[in-house]
């Protein structure tokens, strides 16, 4: 059944006549009627009854004009809906998130998104990367921040980039360095991420290209508890210099890795190709703009165009 058939025979209901009716609607008065007649032919009931220049509902036109006028009502609450939704005054951000780094860098984000799109609901998960993107092919969640590189399954906008710092204990040989090559520490047990973490894989794999495999002391999913196993003695720890920089214990050294393969490079993720609600390419403007103007980001964007 035509909305449009339905919006004349309501009209004509509401103005009392088809020559009224066809001015509300700019339309010409035969096409109103035609309408009308296209409307009872469907029904297989007359709906009006002509009188004098007036009309008058049938018992069956009575019927239908309730249910016209109801879902005439729906459609305007449909494009009503719509029009928020394109307009931000509604929606969710499904987002997907690793410990390490995103309290530093999402959370004045999240209060800076919140603050111009009061409508949004945020839906966030909190995984290493690797599980995240998972949930990024699943479906059940729109993107997330994980490390570079990814597969090429995904589209990706980074965010930042950063070098790597060795965290060396009270007594360590290098302590008191400004800089250290990643070879250097070889002969160091390592405190590393659990192995959901993706950063865990890309030192283990920078280890291995220099030549050694890393020894595990001990394998923490928390930064601060890494950090403090480093103050204690267990051994050295490799941190984004974003991270490390906020996590200063006064027993622990830092020290840049010196090592231009080696950096900590986060990017928003989604499916490629994947469709990117209004609330979502809102974030990545977003998160965007903050690259831009933090000092963090060196690169280009690779976020679709609309």
């Amino acid at each position: 059944m035509d909305l449009r058939t339905l919006r004349a025979f309501v009209e004509v209901v509401r103005q009392g006549g088809f020559s009224s009716a066809a001015k509300t609607v700019f339309a010409s008065q035969p096409t109103i009627s035609k309408a009308v007649k296209q409307l009872e032919d469907e029904i297989g009931a007359p709906l009006l009854m002509r009188i004098g220049r007036g009309v008058q509902l049938t018992e069956a036109g009575r019927i239908v004009y309730t249910r016209a006028v109801a879902m005439l009502s729906e459609r305007d609450h449909l494009k009503a809906e719509i029009a928020e939704l394109r307009g931000l005054k509604r929606g969710t951000l499904r987002i997907g998130l690793p410990p390490v780094g995103s309290s530093i860098l999402f959370a004045p984000l999240f209060a800076e998104f919140r603050l111009h799109n009061p409508g949004i609901d945020i839906m966030l998960q909190e995984h290493g990367s690797a599980r995240l993107e998972e949930l990024v092919l699943a479906g059940e969640i729109d993107l997330c921040a994980s490390l570079l590189p990814v597969s090429d399954i995904y589209d990706h906008q980074e965010v930042c980039d950063e070098p790597m710092v060795a965290l060396l204990p009270p007594g360590h040989a290098l302590a008191g360095r400004k800089s250290v090559r990643l070879k250097e520490l070889s002969d160091s047990p390592f405190v590393l991420f659990e192995s959901g973490f993706t950063l865990n894989s890309i030192i283990k794999n920078a280890c291995r290209k220099h030549g050694f495999e890393p020894e595990a002391a001990a394998y923490s999913s928390q930064t601060d508890f890494i950090a403090a196993l480093v103050a204690a003695g267990l051994g050295v720890a490799l941190l984004p210099r974003l991270v490390a920089t906020q996590s200063v214990n006064p027993a622990i050294h830092l020290a840049l890795v010196d090592e231009p393969d080696l950096r900590w490079q986060l990017a928003m993720i989604w499916r490629r190709g994947g469709y990117l609600s209004p609330s979502v390419r809102a974030w990545l403007d977003l998160t965007e703009e903050y690259s831009r103007h933090s000092g963090h980001l060196p690169a280009t964007s690779t976020l679709p165009t609309a």
